[in-house]
């Protein structure tokens, strides 16, 4: 065990944050730390952690390191992204050094001399604890880290103080991936992670040897990662088996059957009061009636339930139906910038769709996503193409900036001044369906959280009535009730949707299509996120279409898209080379097992030449495998 709660409580000052918190963490947990925003996670991961002391109760640790990620937690600024992870492994470091060393004493010393054995003896017990804490391997994690993170071919001498905030986030993931402690501790890992990275970094937490727990509002990583969800609500731990999913399932039934334990006992009250009360003054069943009270003073309550917090309600409706088909876009060419400094996002794309579709458009940072939503509604100038939409669509736009919010205006005068004519009870209403009550009704835009300018964006959306919903990002800054409200609503919405999002669990709730958007063209992949990580698995030559449409050729397999011949030609020699290199890679890969185990050989001990030429051999061979790996991850991504 590596950690044990038991009746753990927590105040700032005369505000509670956890009261009589009881559990524990096993060596192979993998936990989901879910609640509120302010419900007190970061609270329980400070205890954990050491950082804070509990102002009761009892928390025990075990020896066993703890690593604990935080906003650019361990970094050197003055050092490189190479430095910075080397430090991790500063002792096996130290150890080759040593051994280089040795190596130099016993190249120098009389294979006949006494202290000849002590060096060859003192050096094969040094390398074989070099060897066994994975010294040889230790470039190959580096770069299987980093790569894995999204620092694929950015310079290792890189300053970290150059980094962006973001990319110091993910640097600190990889230095303490890199340590592996027995409990790694996450807050909010997914932030600033693309879709390819989110994966790699779900499959390495998969099967990380050691304890997790990972405080996300990304319920898809929960759900793969997770084998039990701890919740804080009302200041107390609730734990459940299974992932995310069946949390939400469980914590359902669970409060069902509190309510349904309450109910009964209530009943079971009133029965036993009305008993008394009649028959109380009854000589011939006084003695029953005292006997019934009784019962009812020594009666153990049941605590009535506490439902979740008060939930955002939503509901997108509109006024009349648009024709079938309700955009065309044909040939579309983006750029962003002036000058010299201008650049060219996408170019011959080609989109359709039709009443009633919802599709959700994905594709790496910077692709031109937004820039694409924003084109279509002409609010962002094209280089080339059409648009056109067709007749009776009223679009309702959900921007991922505040851009068309006054900063200075109240939350309730922005919502009322674009619909002045609405009476000042239905303003009231839609914003407090959305949780903006009270006074923060009264606050300014640029004084509004996130979440709450969220909010307001999706109250002018419920008020605007559009038959096409054009979403950016709409999840950002959400709390997971709200983000579960808004699964429900996009998913009873009737309407036309097309959502930008990384939020995958949600991907996996409405789309009927996935479109996947590259630089010179968009893929439409049918059926939800699952469906559409399925099709790219099977897919024999994936890639988008390219921007001529001379004698196109059309593919079948899962998406519509067209391709060159020189594309195809340039994919088969991609697809070989590949195939080469995991031929080469698993030849190398044995070449050092072998050459491992020859090293390892006491037998080879006192032969030093031979032993010299081993070792070079074996960093040769391991360079080889490097360079390799690298040129693999290059063409597979």
């Amino acid at each position: 065990m590596l950690i044990s709660l038991e009746q753990v409580s927590k105040s700032y000052g005369a505000s509670l944050i956890l009261d009589n918190i009881t559990a524990k963490i096993e060596d192979n947990d993998k936990i989901g730390l879910v609640g509120v925003n302010g419900a007190g996670k970061s609270t329980l991961l400070n205890l954990i952690c050491g950082e804070l002391e509990a102002d009761e109760g009892v928390l025990s640790r075990s020896a066993s390191a703890i690593g604990f990620l935080r906003q650019n937690s361990g970094l050197d600024s003055t050092g490189t992204i190479q430095s910075e992870m080397l430090r991790v492994f500063r002792p096996l470091l130290d150890m080759e050094e040593e051994m280089r060393r040795l190596e130099k004493t016993i190249a120098a010393t009389d294979a006949e001399s006494e202290d000849y054995g002590e060096l060859t003896a003192r050096y094969a017990g040094l390398q074989g604890i070099f060897e066994q804490r994975g010294g040889y391997h230790v470039d190959v994690e580096i770069s299987t880290v980093l790569n894995g993170m999204g620092f694929f071919g950015v310079d290792r001498e890189t300053p970290v103080a150059v980094l962006s905030g973001g990319e110091k986030t993910r640097l600190a993931l990889c230095k303490l991936l890199l340590e592996k402690p027995a409990l790694l501790m996450l807050d909010e890992p997914t932030n600033h992670l693309d879709f390819r990275t989110l994966l790699w970094l779900e499959e390495y937490l998969q099967g990380y040897k050691g304890a997790l727990l990972v405080v996300s509002h990304d319920r898809y990583f929960l759900d793969k990662l997770c084998t039990s969800i701890w919740e804080v609500e009302y200041h107390r731990l609730e734990r459940y088996p299974g992932n995310y999913s069946k949390y939400v399932q469980l914590k359902e039934e669970r409060l069902e059957r509190q309510w349904k334990e309450y109910n009964l006992q209530q009943e079971e009250i009133a029965d036993l009061k009305d008993f008394v009360a009649r028959h109380i003054v009854r000589a011939t069943s006084a003695s029953a009636a005292k006997s019934k009270r009784k019962a009812l003073e020594h009666l153990d309550l049941v605590e009535r339930p506490k439902g979740p917090p008060k939930a955002a309600r939503m509901r997108f409706n509109y006024k009349r139906e648009p024709v079938k088909d309700v955009l065309h876009v044909y040939g579309l060419s983006l750029s962003v910038g002036e000058g010299g400094e201008r650049k060219q996002l996408c170019a011959g794309v080609d989109f359709d769709m039709q009443r009633g579709e919802k599709i959700a458009l994905i594709g790496q940072n910077g692709v031109g996503k937004s820039t694409f939503l924003k084109a279509i509604q002409r609010l962002h100038p094209h280089d080339d193409g059409e648009i056109e939409w067709g007749r009776n669509t009223d679009i309702s736009y959900f921007e991922q900036e505040e851009l068309a919010m006054d900063s200075g205006k109240t939350a309730i005068d922005e919502l009322w001044d674009r619909f002045p004519r609405e009476y000042e009870h239905t303003i009231r209403t839609v914003l407090g369906n959305v949780q903006l009550t009270g006074e923060n009704v009264y606050k300014r835009v640029g004084d509004l959280s996130g979440g709450e300018r969220a909010k307001l964006k999706f109250a002018i959306l419920l008020m605007n009535c559009g038959n096409v919903l054009l979403m950016d990002e709409p999840t950002n800054h959400l709390d997971l009730s709200t983000k579960e409200v808004l699964d429900g609503a996009l998913r009873e919405y009737t309407g036309t949707l097309l959502v930008i999002s990384h939020d995958r669990y949600l991907l996996n709730k409405f789309p009927t299509k996935i479109a996947e958007m590259h630089p010179d063209g968009i893929r439409v992949y049918k059926g939800n996120y699952d469906s559409y990580l399925a099709q790219k698995s099977t897919q024999a030559e994936p890639g988008p279409k390219p921007a001529e449409k001379s004698a196109p050729e059309k593919e079948s397999s899962g998406g519509e898209f067209y391709r060159s011949k020189k594309q195809r030609s340039e994919e088969a020699a991609r697809r070989r080379r590949i195939e080469t290199l995991e031929r080469e890679i698993e030849e190398l890969e044995l070449t050092i097992f072998r050459l491992e185990n020859e090293i390892a050989d006491p037998a080879l001990g006192g032969d030093y030449v031979a032993l010299q030429e081993k070792c070079a051999e074996l960093e040769q061979a391991r360079l080889d495998l490097n360079i390799r790996m690298n040129e693999w991850s290059e063409l597979s991504e």
